[in-house]
């Protein structure tokens, strides 16, 4: 009887072990997977602000205005274009 009280009291022992060690598991898997959940959350917000500064940057006004100040382009003047004439027979529907 007392050999079987023992088996009984080792598997007890044993069965709570077992149970503490599946708890600290699940913590520690909980644990990480809110690091992870938090982690995508920072990334997505990282995308929205990026996606958000590009949109900025191609804006028409934005390319216009660094077209003026830093590459000095100047915008088109009917006077100071050469326009060309292309010969007759180059010209569609000429003969």
């Amino acid at each position: 009887m007392t050999r079987v009280l023992f088996v009984l009291g080792l598997l007890l022992m044993l069965s709570a072990a077992s149970l503490v060690t599946s708890q600290y598991q699940g913590r520690r898997a909980f644990i990480e997977l809110e690091r992870a959940r938090a982690q995508a959350n920072d990334l997505d917000l990282e995308w929205r602000r990026l996606q958000l500064e590009r949109a900025g940057l191609a804006r028409n006004a934005r390319v216009d205005d660094v077209a003026v100040n830093e590459l000095q382009m100047v915008p088109v003047d009917p006077q100071r274009a050469l326009y060309f004439n292309a010969p007759a027979a180059a010209q569609p529907g000429g003969s």
